[in-house]
């Protein structure tokens, strides 16, 4: 962990068409130094556990890859920016071992996402879920594939999360607080979606808090305040929210967007998932608003889970002819803007400043 640092690396998710970028704000370094803390620790277990059984390198491996193939490592980064906002050193292994920690607890919520949703892919491959009932029917094991996969998927989310708990470094208490607040929060956040999906929930008011609260408090605002929290900096909790609270709801926005608008092979995911599922997001919020009654026949097909590619393209036409995908991408651009003016009053050095008005600029600008 404490050799030269890694050469920057590039993302392609993230990339223009003309090729990959470098990532801003060491987001490479960083990236590199948490993998191959997570790698370490899952060679020791696997080491460990496949001495007591040999089947039980399966699910491991499936989480391992699942974790290491793919992913931005945005978490990690926020944690390290705000570790350093609070004058802790660069090369520090403890705020390794903290992105590390985010990166299985983002392992957590994707595979037990995917199982609440149905998702059948993930990072461009099947979902964990998927695997393992796959691999129960191809076997002709005995019981439903279905259960099987899922009962597999569970255990390995779990898993993770307890991993996530090991790998967190010792810590002041408000780093603990901040910890396990933000996992109630990403379950609250999980419910509220499940629900809201359930309900077709389409107020900007819900679908907003959603935003909040399912991914973009965990994403920044918290790894922010965690790795302030981390270094002895726990007074800086309130101007990294300023900062990391609207960034994060534009982080949830994006994505949003992507899961309509994206390119597959850069989300990973079929575009139109979350038409499919129902997800209720602002775009759809605005477009019940603004949609005539022509195109509020087109948005009744929203939650319909054999959406067709044709139907997904006249769903897409309508959040474009109600002006919802304008508004949102407003949104979006009014959400970063507010996140980085809050930096003035942050007393951090030019450098930690620097770096978080590069990634504000990315999370806003990928298209992954």
């Amino acid at each position: 962990m404490a050799g030269p640092p890694p050469s920057p690396r590039t993302d392609s998710l993230a990339a223009p068409a003309s090729g990959p970028v470098v990532l801003p704000a060491d987001l490479g370094v960083i990236a590199d130094r948490v993998e191959a803390c997570i790698a370490d620790m899952f060679e020791a277990e696997r080491q460990r556990w496949t001495e007591l059984d040999p089947s039980l390198a399966d699910p491991l491996h499936a989480l391992r890859t699942l974790v290491l193939n793919g992913g931005k490592r945005l978490r990690p980064a926020f944690c390290h920016w705000g570790f350093r906002a609070a004058g802790g050193p660069a090369d520090d292994v403890d705020i390794v071992r903290a992105g590390a920690a985010f990166e299985l607890l983002q392992g957590f919520a994707l595979i037990h996402d995917d199982v609440m949703d149905g998702s059948a892919s993930r990072r461009g491959a099947p979902a964990v879920h998927r695997q393992f009932v796959d691999r129960h029917r191809d076997q002709s094991w005995a019981g439903e594939s279905r259960r099987f996969g899922e009962g597999v998927a569970i255990l390995a989310g779990d898993l993770a999360l307890v991993y996530a708990d090991r790998l967190l470094p010792d810590g002041p208490p408000a780093m603990d607080r901040l910890w396990h607040e933000l996992r109630v929060e990403l379950n609250v956040g999980q419910y509220l979606d499940l629900i809201g999906t359930a309900q077709g929930r389409r107020d900007r008011d819900g679908t907003r808090r959603i935003a909040r609260y399912k991914s973009g408090k965990y994403t920044i605002e918290r790894p922010l305040q965690l790795g302030a929290a981390l270094a002895g900096g726990a007074e800086l909790a309130e101007p990294l929210s300023r900062y990391g609270d609207p960034l994060g709801e534009a982080f949830q926005l994006r994505d949003d967007v992507l899961g309509v608008f994206g390119d597959s092979a850069r989300t990973g995911k079929p575009v139109g998932d979350d038409l499919r599922e129902g997800k209720p997001t602002l775009l759809l919020a605005v477009a019940h608003e603004q949609a005539d009654t022509t195109e509020l026949s087109v948005l009744d097909l929203v939650g319909d889970p054999d959406l067709s590619s044709e139907s997904v393209a006249r769903l897409q036409e309508v959040l474009v002819a109600t002006g919802a995908l304008s508004t949102v991408e407003a949104e979006i651009d009014r959400l970063a803007e507010t996140a980085v003016t809050s930096l003035a009053h942050l007393p951090a050095d030019p450098e930690v400043i620097g770096a978080l008005e590069d990634l504000a600029a990315f999370v806003v600008a990928r298209s992954g």
